[in-house]
């Protein structure tokens, strides 16, 4: 390939490249979409290891529990991985993060005892990272806000 020929295009490239540096608000989202989906990554590979050297109850249920969590855990780390790389799509996904952790923090806070601090603190990283989600500067980064 010569140097006047351009590499040709596939549907991951045909995108035009962000402009300017990422915000410092983008960066806080997926920061902390990442650290959600490495939390739940984090409770599925225990709740597996749990199901095969523990004694609980249910290895079955165990099992299906941890897979089923690490399933989970997909969504907000692609989502993360989105927002970093500034891709349009993501924003929705880490969305549906965090308005899916608002019900599980109620869950948390109801279980009482050291669990009221576990959903104080992921009620307060749900609605910060929806905060900086809808934030013009964030919206516009991901090509989403108006346009002047």
């Amino acid at each position: 390939m010569s140097s006047k020929q351009s590499a040709p295009k596939n549907a991951r490239t045909s995108a035009p490249a962000p402009v300017g540096p990422r915000p410092t608000r983008l960066t806080a989202a997926a920061v902390l979409t990442g650290l959600e989906g490495a939390a739940l990554a984090a409770a599925g590979i225990y709740l597996l290891v749990m199901g095969l050297l523990g004694k609980p109850d249910s290895p079955q249920q165990a099992e299906t529990g941890g897979l089923t969590v690490l399933a989970l855990a997909a969504l907000p780390l692609l989502a993360a991985r989105g927002l970093w790389l500034r891709r349009r799509w993501s924003r929705g996904p880490a969305m549906i993060t965090q308005i899916m952790a608002l019900p599980v923090a109620w869950t948390l806070y109801v279980g009482g005892g050291a669990m009221i601090a576990a959903a104080g603190a992921l009620v307060v990283v749900a609605l910060g990272t929806l905060a900086l989600l809808v934030n013009p500067t964030a919206t516009e980064a991901l090509g989403i806000g108006p346009r002047g």
